[in-house]
């Protein structure tokens, strides 16, 4: 296994799975020696994808495509993965994905389910595999192809390098506003019942604003992020940067912030990397894969409460027995998710307010 030169690293979920690959492709880079890299991944995805380091070729698998011209996406992306790689691994446990890694490499690493009955011919076809395991952090659960390959490493949240010109242009935007020293605000998610409401999020920005610093409401220009844009209230100290700055360009600004306030999503984790202090808002996500990762202590949040600090990050929950359920609303079918109606935005903004003035971050 050390000759390995080329390797297809899969990953068909969600921008959040794609980032947190990163330091398993550095260890990767490392212990090969520099080899060829390429990854499969969603084309929603491909942004995201693009931010990663040692990254030779991006391969993409479009739900559109499926849909219109299922039979010649197929070909295509199998003509162009088959047999080409020394080595696969396969984060996610699809059948789709399990057989683009078979077909991809000699040899192929992949998750699989637990439940035999759906991964049995999995286990038959691949040259190794792990049990995907939603007890554990998906950090966790992506660096465990490197035990499979007996490599040593250590469960460490990498970043991505910065350009200098994402650097200026976010300096250059900073400079315009007079803003030095500020936080992030971070309201929206990829999907609806993962948002804080409207009227709680009001509140919770009125009590940001009185902490007499710049906070910095980020955002992209999706239907979801742009829909909380227009409902913005005027505050002194809110900033809208919603729509402003590329995923590079966020980096920079994360990697500027003295805190990340927010849901549950990539923008958590790019600050997580960045060993950002992080307060997060949950409500139904499965805390014990998707909580900040603390790379100062190695460890993730691994129960719910409705109140709790590890490291650099604070994570609130609701007082509910449903939580976390881990459904996509309380109706699994991106409904409203009644748990994050019932987190006070105050109780939120009082550990905010504590490490604010503790930390002396009150001369601005």
């Amino acid at each position: 296994m050390k000759n390995i030169k080329k390797i297809l690293i899969i990953i068909q979920r969600s921008n959040g799975d794609v980032f947190l690959s990163l330091s398993l492709i550095k260890v990767l880079y490392d212990y090969y020696e520099s080899p060829l890299i390429d990854l499969l991944v969603n084309d929603d995805t491909a942004a995201v994808a693009r931010l990663l380091p040692h990254i030779n070729f991006i391969h993409t698998f479009s739900y559109k495509l499926k849909k219109d011209s299922r039979l010649l996406q197929e070909r295509t992306l199998i003509s162009s993965i088959f047999k080409k790689y020394d080595l696969s691994i396969n984060l996610t446990a699809s059948d789709r994905s399990v057989l683009y890694g078979f077909l991809s490499a000699k040899k192929s690493i992949s998750a699989i389910e637990v439940n035999n009955k759906k991964s049995w011919w999995k286990k038959i076809i691949l040259s190794n595999y792990y049990c995907f395991d939603n007890s554990k952090h998906i950090l966790q659960n992506n660096m465990e192809p490197l035990n499979l390959l007996k490599i040593n490493h250590q469960l460490t949240l990498n970043q991505p390098e910065l350009s200098l010109e994402a650097l200026t242009s976010i300096k250059d935007k900073l400079n315009k506003k007079g803003i030095k020293k500020f936080i992030i605000f971070h309201p929206s998610a990829q999907y609806d019942y993962k948002i804080y409401p409207q009227k709680m999020r009001d509140e919770l920005l009125n009590y940001l604003s009185s902490l007499g610093i710049p906070v910095l409401v980020t955002g992209s220009s999706n239907k979801i992020d742009l829909a909380i844009k227009k409902t913005l209230p005027s505050l002194p100290n809110i900033e809208d940067f919603i729509g402003e700055t590329t995923i590079e360009e966020y980096l920079i600004l994360s990697n500027q912030a003295l805190a990340y306030i927010g849901m549950d999503t990539l923008n958590m984790h790019i600050a997580a990397s960045q060993n950002k202090r992080i307060f997060a808002i949950f409500g139904p996500t499965n805390l014990q894969m998707w909580s900040p990762w603390s790379n100062e202590l190695g460890i993730s949040a691994t129960k719910d409460m409705p109140f709790q600090t590890y490291g650099n990050n604070t994570i609130f929950q609701a007082d509910m027995p449903c939580v976390a359920c881990g459904n996509a609303g309380c109706d699994d079918r991106h409904g409203r998710s009644d748990c994050l109606y019932n987190i006070d935005p105050k109780d939120i903004f009082n550990p905010i307010k504590n490490w604010f003035y503790n930390k002396g971050n009150i001369q601005i």
